[in-house]
């Protein structure tokens, strides 16, 4: 029997091969390649290394077997499809070597242009352009000075001094008046830098160049520029990079030559019409980079009609192709225009909601697939305030509004300072003459970016919108001086600290604070503005958008509110009820004195009288929360915290009351409360007599509690309104704790509510883990479950969340042991499971047990999507954020088998 033969493993697809569906395995770059050349578009051939390949480096350190053999092979196609050989000395083939994650990370992994060039095949390509010697140094040291910092991490910064020198040498600023005798002292000055860094000269064999230019891509996949933007962006670390080797076209090849980006619509706003970049005479790096100031695309249509046709219906068809607003690297060489790469575009807040309504106009997409393509987070951004700006505040200058919002915070000039200030509590503002991937974390840290040069294709601007940061890119009127920490505006000189406003719409800049003014769309939200009939796009693709979602959605939508006030504004909002009611909250400002009696009594009667003077204050109180939410439900959640908390901490008092005995004052109240403090203090209180132990331990608390409840129900019910309540018993972790409290309760409702009509019901808060792991006894007890999320991370971690978040979260985070704090988003895996187990339990044991999270996580949008998943019927979250939460609980009810629209 013949030998079975090994069947080698495909890591190599030329774009023919692909499609725009395999972005897991060829990333999004290659997919699109392959779509656009299947689509007969003008794509400069070449292939695709898959991201299997690169998982495959990374893990072993070394290329997988079959790898190098599939380069060669897919190699020698291109050169015969070209015409040409990599780094031929007569008439070279040149390729670009770039990276292609699954989703687009711009800027933060590697490129390397020019691949092939060496001291003989410059010659070669001079010839090859008709003795074009400029264009063939430019590229060559462009090579030296992307190979150099990418592939064996020479200091940039040493190339573009060298660069400076030229240009300060010729009297000029401008790279382009740089001749071919420049350019050849400029290559000779790089071959120095790089072998002082390196120990080797500059490579001069172009499969050499290849190899290791690949290899840098794959390790780029790891650079702490891309790993902290995944973490920022929540993308997998698992997913890695494909490597694109694409046959190089020239967009610097003189004034017929050029390059760009372009937007099928405005990323900025989502208003249709041509939006993007042009520049002449330069490779497509230079675009992003934001080193020399572009033109809009539209003056292309001077400079190059035929090129400008082409383009726009390029445009139009893979708009119509992908669905969706299209992101276009293209370049122009000597009139032929070849396209480069397409993606579905990143877009600001705004864009995405009026986008997406357009194209359910268009008929290009449907309701759901609109409610998909936005995302909570965005709705967020849209609710941040507004500058208010009247005849005090006039700008300094005018960038390019490349991301809106408005920002203020203190002038920093590089990405260290903006970090450690930030840590501190400062609103920044990063200004810079351009960022740069190194710029990531700053970017991150900062309220809003400001660059000099730049549009809105550069890098500040692209990674701002994906950001959903604050960005005003290209604002030349201002010399930044990096070094100096200083620019000079309008004859104004600014220093680091000071503070400067910023605003992403317009590109205004402004000197100091600005003042802020609500959102349209929180007025939206508050009932100010008629979505039917204002003439503002965002408002109504809000409107419609928020429409399809609640009709969509299963999961309720309740806030978390302790006064009448908070209670109107949620249901403003949209609100279908309150979820958590903190009734400790009730005993603050004035009536600490009530409580502290309470804490003082020494005998029945005192702690009784105490109690009876809070009552109809406690009633009041909910009187007025039923009244705002009439006929929707009512989550009170009985005192929570440890007693102790309404007292003055225990060293201050200790401090007052050594003074005052000091100076002889009467001290005798002092000292009662001091001694109570004292007899109270625990070594970990969340841990402590709080919550269900609380009710059990101080007689006729909870009781009190529960009367003004059931009281303020029935007088809501008999005076013509409607009251529901729920009276949430905290902290349980055993079912009798929930047995004792709820019998005493009932026999209070049965005697306080009569024939009035009034249901009361009595649940717990799941917050313990003993009680999600015994869900199914305590559901025998319980009318319903509140997670409490909080708590439940918490203990679940075992984490005090008022020490670790500043303590060591950071480190974790930088570790990558958290994706996102726990605290913020829930952890499936581990507190998510508890709340899974105790929802299906609890279930069991009680059919229809109504079912809810009270939580921080109820508003946060990836943990909606969990708990649509679990069954819960309701989430609960702050009055802000019931919005967000009603547009994740619709996408959540569409996307479990939607595509992924990160």
């Amino acid at each position: 029997m013949a030998a079975q033969e090994t069947v080698e493993h495909k890591y190599v697809y030329d774009f023919a091969e692909g499609n725009k569906d395999l972005k897991d395995l060829l990333g999004g770059k290659g997919a699109n390649l392959a779509e656009m050349t299947n689509l007969g578009l003008p794509v400069p051939p070449g292939f695709t290394i898959t991201t299997e390949a690169c998982k495959a480096y990374l893990t072993t350190g070394r290329e997988p077997d079959g790898l190098a053999a599939q380069i060669e092979a897919h190699l020698e196609s291109l050169e015969r499809e070209m015409g040409r050989k990599l780094g031929d000395p007569q008439d070279p083939l040149l390729v670009s070597v770039r990276s292609g994650a699954k989703f687009s990370m711009p800027g933060m992994m590697e490129t390397v242009l020019n691949v092939g060039l060496n001291d003989r095949s410059v010659v070669g390509l001079s010839a090859q352009a008709g003795g074009n010697d400029r264009f063939a140094w430019d590229s060559y040291r462009r090579l030296i000075q992307m190979f150099g910092k990418t592939v064996c991490e020479v200091p940039g910064e040493e190339f573009e001094h060298a660069l400076d020198d030229a240009k300060r040498a010729k009297g000029t600023q401008n790279d382009l008046d740089l001749d071919a005798d420049d350019l050849r002292g400029l290559v000779d000055a790089y071959k120095k830098i790089f072998a002082k860094h390196t120990g080797r000269e500059f490579p001069q064999e172009p499969r050499e160049q290849l190899d290791l230019a690949i290899r840098a891509v794959f390790e780029s996949w790891n650079a702490e520029r891309a790993v902290v933007y995944r973490r920022q962006e929540r993308i997998p670390a698992d997913l890695g990079t494909a490597v694109n080797v694409v046959a190089m076209v020239f967009g610097n090849l003189g004034a017929d030559s050029g390059t760009g980006v372009a937007f099928t619509r405005d990323p900025g706003s989502g208003a249709q019409g041509i939006y993007g970049d042009y520049l002449a005479n330069a490779q497509g790096e230079d675009v992003v980079a934001g080193i020399r100031n572009t033109v809009p695309l539209q003056e292309l249509e001077q400079i190059d009609k035929k090129s400008y046709d082409e383009l726009l219906d390029y445009m139009a068809r893979l708009e119509e192709h992908y669905k969706d607003l299209c992101d276009i690297e293209f370049t122009i060489e000597r009139g032929k225009l070849w396209m480069l790469q397409t993606r579905v575009g990143k877009r600001t807040a705004a864009a995405a909601f009026v986008i997406a309504g357009q194209l359910v106009d268009e008929g290009l997409i449907d309701l759901d697939e609109a409610l998909h393509r936005v995302n909570g987070a965005q709705l967020a951004q849209l609710m941040f305030p507004r500058f208010r700006l009247d005849h005090e505040f006039q700008p300094v200058a005018k960038g390019i509004g490349a991301s809106p919002g408005a920002a203020s915070g203190k002038v920093v000039f590089t990405s260290a300072r903006a970090v450690e200030l930030a840590a501190a509590g400062e609103s920044v503002i990063l200004v810079r003459r351009e960022t740069n991937p190194d710029d990531l974390n700053g970017m991150i840290a900062a309220k809003g970016i400001l660059t000099s040069r730049g549009g809105k294709t550069s890098h500040a601007a692209v990674v701002a919108r994906g950001m959903g940061k604050t960005c005003v890119s290209g604002a030349d009127e201002l010399d930044v001086n990096v070094p100096a920490k200083k620019f000079i505006v309008a004859g104004q000189t600014v220093n680091e600290g000071d503070v400067v406003s910023i605003d992403g719409t317009t590109g205004k800049v402004y000197l100091g604070e600005v003042p802020v003014m609500p959102s349209e769309v929180v007025q939206y939200f508050e009932g100010s503005l008629d979505p039917e009939h204002i003439d503002n796009p965002l408002v109504r693709a809000v409107h419609r958008i928020m429409t399809h979602a609640d009709a969509k959605r299963r999961l309720l939508v309740r806030t978390n509110a302790d006064t009448g006030a908070d209670a109107a504004r949620a249901r403003r909002f949209g609100a279908e009820g309150i979820g958590l009611c903190r009734t400790e909250h009730m005993f603050l400002g004035d009536r600490r004195e009530l409580v502290e009696r309470l804490i003082l009594a020494s005998t029945d009667e005192e702690r009784e009288a105490a109690l009876a003077a809070l009552l109809p204050l406690q009633r009041e109180d909910f009187i007025d929360i039923f009244r705002e939410m009439d006929g929707l439900p009512v989550t009170v959640r009985l005192i929570d915290p440890p007693l102790h908390e309404f007292l003055p901490p225990l060293e201050q008092l200790a401090v007052n009351v050594a003074v005052a005995q000091e100076r002889g004052e009467d001290v005798a109240k002092e000292e009662a409360l001091l001694a109570a403090v004292r007899r109270m203090h625990e070594e970990n209180p969340m841990l402590g007599l709080r919550g269900v132990r609380l009710g059990l331990v101080i007689p006729g608390l909870f009781a009190m509690q529960v009367r003004a409840i059931a009281e303020a129900a029935v007088e809501v019910t008999r005076s013509g309104g409607s009251a529901c309540p729920e009276i949430m018993v905290p902290l349980v972790g055993a079912v009798q704790e929930l047995e004792t409290v709820r019998a005493e309760a009932e026999k209070i409702i049965a005697e306080v509510v009569g024939d009035s009509g009034v249901e009361v019901l009595i649940g717990t808060m799941i917050e313990v883990p003993r009680a999600a792991l015994t869900a199914g006894q305590i559901a025998e007890a319980a009318q319903f479950f509140s997670f409490g999320t909080n708590d439940l991370t918490q203990m679940g971690w075992g984490f005090s969340r008022d020490d670790v978040e500043g303590a060591f979260f950071w480190r974790y985070l930088e570790l990558g042991i958290f994706g996102i704090s726990p605290f913020e988003s829930i952890d499936r895996e581990g507190v998510g499971r508890l709340v899974r187990i105790a929802a299906e339990e609890g279930r069991a044991a009680r059919p229809g047990l109504k079912l809810g999270v009270c939580g921080e996580h109820g508003g946060d949008p990836d943990s909606v999507h969990f708990f649509h998943e679990v069954g819960l019927d309701y989430v609960s979250c702050s009055p802000f954020r019931v919005p967000v939460a009603r547009l994740e609980a619709g996408r959540a009810a569409i996307t479990t088998t939607g595509s992924d629209s990160r």
